[in-house]
């Protein structure tokens, strides 16, 4: 199975806010961005993975700023790191000022996707190769955020987290 580029998976999508989506605040109910964030992920690991692909986990969420009705928002989701059956994607969330255009980060989230076969068991991804440099700092990342889970869960021991234990040495 070849490597696949990070760009190879990106999945941008641009929408409006309307009056439906927002809360008392007329500002963007965190559930439809999330919903928006795993639309565009679940693409993004099914660009990389060309297999039917399901949500595993969502692993980290930043609301960082309020996303007002009648915002233009794009989410942009790239594969950042790819293990045995799953797929660690990176997504970026974007707000356009209405008058000048400039775009402002707003969100992230991490998400994790597993490809699976038509029977629902995992199947094997290709690896991920990344360019840029912020391409390979999150690459470099996504092996201690699973150490992280894996220890949390209870699945590995501390002394096998290599990757967090070399924070601290």
């Amino acid at each position: 199975m070849q490597a696949k580029t990070p760009e190879q998976s990106r999945t941008v999508m641009t929408d409006l806010v309307l009056p439906s989506e927002t809360n008392p605040l007329n500002n963007l109910f965190g559930g439809e961005l999330l919903a928006r964030m795993d639309r565009a992920a679940s693409i993004a690991a099914r660009r990389h993975s060309r297999r039917i692909v399901v949500t595993a986990s969502v692993n980290h969420v930043a609301f960082n700023r309020a996303i007002p009705l009648g915002s233009v928002v794009t989410v942009e989701a790239k594969v950042s790191r790819a293990f045995k059956t799953s797929m660690e994607v990176y997504i970026d969330v974007w707000i356009e000022d209405r008058e000048s255009g400039d775009r402002a980060k707003a969100n992230e989230a991490i998400y994790t996707f597993v490809a699976v076969d038509e029977t629902g068991r995992p199947i094997p991804v290709p690896e991920v190769s990344p360019e840029t440099e912020l391409e390979k700092e999150r690459f470099i990342a996504a092996l201690r955020r699973k150490q992280l889970s894996l220890l949390l869960a209870g699945k590995i021991k501390p002394s096998q987290a290599s990757e967090l234990k070399a924070l601290f040495d």
